[in-house]
C-alpha cells in the first residue's frame, strides 16, 4: 500500500493501488483496461453516484466505458461510464509525480483507508444487487449435469443445435483480499486477452481477462471473431501439438456460420474471413476465426452497431437456434448471469470502440469472488466433461482472487 507522504515516482502496482481507491472514494463509476498485445493500461472515472444508462447506438455515443448484461433490459440500455475523465499510460515504466492527472490525487488517511474502501465495496451487505445464497459444490455440479443432459436431448430431438449452460462458483474473498496485486498479476499472465475491472455503484463489482472480442471498430476497418472449443494447453507448445475432435471442429464451424449469416441478413458479402486457427488464452487453448470489413468501401459506417445487435447474445455463449437456445436457458439454467456473457469495453475512445464478451470474469459481491463459466453443448458431449471445462474456466480468474496477504 502506498503511504502517506508523496511519492516522487510510481510503479504499476503502486498505480493500480492509487486508482482503485481514488475510483472507490469518488463514490462514482470507473473502469480499468488493458487490451490484448497492447502495452497500455487505460482508465475511464465518471464521480456521479446515479449509474447511466444509455441506448446501443455506438457511433453517436460519447467516450466511455460501456457495459451490457447477458440479458436485454426492459429498456434496451446498457449502462455507461462516460470518460468525464481519462487516463492512459505505458506498462512497464516508473510514473513520475508530474505526470499523474491533476485530478488523480491519493487518498489521506483523514478521508478513510484501503482498508475501510475495500471492505465497504466487497464485504458490505448493503449493496442492491445482493448475492443469492450458493449452492454447495456437489448440489451445483448436479445441477449442471442435469441441464447439459437436457440440452443434449433437446439436440437430439431436433430443438436446438447447440446450447451453451453457464454455472457460478462462490469463492470467499480473504480480508486480507488484496484487489491491485490480483489486477496486477492479471495483467502479467494474460497478455492476449481483455483484462479488465469496472466498479458501478449499487450494480457490481467485476473483474476479468476475456479472450473473446465481439465487434470493434478502428478508422474505415470493423472486426469480429469466432471463438469455441475448448483445451487445457499443455507441453512446451501446446499451439503445434494441439489436436481438435470432431465436436469441437463443429462447434467452431456453428459460430463462424452465425457471424456470415449475420452478413448476409444485412447484404453485406465483401468480408475478409480466416481461420480457423489455434489460439492461447490463459492456461486454454480455442479455435478461432477472425472476420474483417472495410466499412468505407461498403459504404456501412454504421456497421458496428448494427452487427453488435445482431450478435449478442452469440451462439459461442447462447447456442443455435438462438431463439430457442436462449428460451431454454432462461427455463432450465437458474441463473442470472447478470454481466457474464453480456459485452463490455471502450466506446469511441481515440477513434476506436473495442467491444468484448464478458468471458473469464468474476463478480466481488458480499465477501465472496462469483465466478461464471459456460460450456458448448452439442449432440457428442460428455456431461461430466463439460462439467471439467466449466472448472478449467472458472479458475482463469479464480486463482487471482484467493489468498492474497497484505
Amino acid at each position: 500500500m502506498i503511504n502517506s507522504q508523496v511519492a516522487t515516482k510510481y510503479t504499476l502496482s503502486e498505480l493500480l493501488d492509487l486508482i482503485l481507491l481514488h475510483g472507490f472514494q469518488s463514490g462514482g463509476s470507473f473502469a480499468i483496461w488493458r487490451k490484448p498485445k497492447s502495452n497500455n493500461l487505460e482508465l475511464t472515472l465518471n464521480e456521479s453516484p446515479k449509474p447511466e444508462r444509455t441506448s446501443i447506438n455506438l457511433e453517436e455515443l460519447k467516450p466511455g466505458f460501456i457495459v451490457h448484461p447477458f440479458a436485454d433490459q426492459e429498456d434496451q440500455k446498457a449502462f455507461f461510464i462516460s470518460a468525464s475523465k481519462y487516463w492512459s499510460f505505458k506498462i512497464g515504466a516508473t510514473i513520475p509525480d508530474e505526470e499523474l492527472p491533476s485530478w488523480l490525487v491519493q487518498p489521506t488517511e483523514e478521508n478513510t483507508s484501503k482498508k475501510t474502501i475495500f471492505r465497504y465495496s466487497f464485504f458490505s451487505e448493503n449493496n442492491t444487487n445482493r448475492a443469492k445464497d450458493a449452492r454447495e459444490f456437489g448440489d451445483e455440479k448436479e445441477h449442471f449435469i442435469k441441464l447439459v443432459k437436457k440440452g443434449i436431448l433437446a439436440i437430439k430431438e431436433g430443438t436446438l443445435e447447440k446450447v451453451v449452460p453457464a454455472r457460478t462458483k462462490y469463492v470467499p474473498l480473504e480480508e486480507s483480499f488484496d484487489l491491485a496485486k490480483s489486477l496486477f498479476s492479471m495483467l502479467e499472465a494474460y497478455p492476449n486477452s481483455f483484462v479488465n475491472f469496472f466498479h458501478i455503484p449499487t450494480v457490481g463489482t467485476w473483474i476479468g481477462a476475456s479472450p473473446e472480442i465481439l465487434i470493434e471498430t478502428k478508422g474505415n476497418y470493423f472486426h469480429t471473431m469466432s471463438l469455441a472449443g475448448t483445451q487445457p494447453a499443455i507441453g512446451e507448445n501446446p499451439l503445434k501439438t494441439a489436436a481438435w475432435t470432431q465436436k469441437e471442429i463443429e462447434e467452431q464451424a456453428l459460430v463462424s456460420r452465425y457471424i456470415v449469416d449475420c452478413f448476409k441478413k444485412i447484404r453485406l458479402r465483401e468480408y475478409e474471413e480466416h481461420g480457423p486457427k489455434t489460439v492461447l488464452a490463459g492456461t486454454l487453448l480455442h479455435l478461432r476465426s477472425d472476420f474483417k470489413v472495410d466499412m468505407k468501401a461498403t459504404n456501412f459506417p454504421q456497421l458496428g452497431s448494427v452487427m453488435l445487435q445482431l450478435l449478442h447474445p452469440t451462439s459461442a455463449v447462447c447456442g443455435m437456434p438462438r431463439k430457442p437456445a436462449h428460451a431454454f436457458l432462461k427455463d432450465f439454467e437458474d441463473l442470472d448471469r447478470s454481466f457474464f456473457a453480456g459485452f463490455i469495453g471502450p466506446v469511441n475512445i481515440e477513434n476506436e470502440t473495442s467491444i468484448y464478451v464478458n468471458l473469464r470474469t468474476a463478480s466481488l459481491l458480499n465477501g465472496y469472488s462469483i465466478l461464471y463459466a459456460g460450456a458448448g453443448v452439442t449432440e457428442e458431449s460428455d456431461p461430466e466433461k463439460e462439467w471439467e471445462e466449466t472448472e478449467l474456466k472458472c479458475q482463469i480468474i479464480g486463482k487471482f482472487l484467493q489468498n492474497h496477504k497484505p
